[in-house]
């Protein structure tokens, strides 16, 4: 019973450090410069930015900021991404 249990642990490392790999790949990915490229597009509201919140993104949930500390409520359904801090996205209500 031990050497089974020992031999699933020493089967099941390399497939736990290679998801653990995958999952700080696609971490690190979010962190690069993606959020550049998304300059223009046009994002739905998830959650009240006051002034942060979340913005839905190209099917991608980012934490966004409005500019110049604007409250954009759940009234208003779009905003346009207008720049980046990081991985925070600033954006600015459509109209």
């Amino acid at each position: 019973m031990k050497t089974l249990l020992l031999m699933l642990l020493v089967l099941a490392a390399p497939a736990l450090a290679a998801a653990a790999q995958v999952v700080h790949r696609s971490r690190q990915l979010k962190l690069s410069r993606r959020p550049l490229r998304l300059v223009g597009s046009v994002a739905s509201v998830e959650s009240p930015l006051e002034p942060e919140g979340f913005v839905l993104v190209g099917g991608e949930l980012w934490r966004a900021r409005a500019r110049d500390g604007v409250r954009v409520g759940p009234g208003v359904a779009n905003v346009r991404v207008v720049g980046a801090r990081g991985c925070v996205v600033e954006v600015e209500p459509l109209g």
